[in-house]
């Protein structure tokens, strides 16, 4: 077996009898790094449309995007500074835990890019229409799809 100089020798003063020193040889240090796909992950680009109407009539609307699959809709609605309580939901929400029923949105369009109804949405949203739901409990697309999803944050009643 051929062996290998791991020692590196260098000359420390010329004139010396005991001038060489030998120092650990030095390897290239670099990280071969996997190929990356080009493609970004899959987003959806979410509207919020507003609670109550301006003076011109029309409803306010404020626009997030967020990376299929990643997040609950509450936390989108909280990292982009997005309202989603109104004044008792300020005060009595339980935070995100799905205890308090004061996080109901209803979803205009975009129904198929959401995860199915949760158990404690079943219980909280039994007596509410089918596009209603806790956004504390609704996970924004499934890591695969794209598209667009429509939410009216503060449900208005049916008549």
């Amino acid at each position: 077996m051929a062996s290998m100089n791991l020692f590196t020798t260098i000359s420390l003063a010329p004139d010396s009898r005991n001038s060489t020193a030998y120092f650990p040889r030095r390897r290239a240090n670099f990280v071969a790094l996997a190929a990356t796909s080009p493609e970004s992950p899959p987003e959806i680009e979410l509207e919020f449309i507003g609670p109550k109407a301006g003076s011109d009539g029309k409803y306010p609307v404020e626009k997030a995007k967020a990376i299929s699959g990643e997040k609950l809709l509450r936390n989108i609605m909280t990292d982009n500074k997005i309202e989603l309580y109104a004044t008792y939901g300020k005060l009595m929400n339980c935070g995100g835990g799905g205890s308090c029923g004061t996080c109901i949105v209803e979803i205009i369009e975009g129904k198929d890019l959401l995860n199915e109804r949760t158990n404690t949405e079943l219980r909280y949203l039994k007596k509410k229409p089918e596009s209603w739901r806790l956004a504390c409990q609704t996970i924004v697309g499934n890591k695969e799809n794209s598209g667009k999803v429509v939410v009216q944050r503060i449900p208005q009643r049916k008549k």
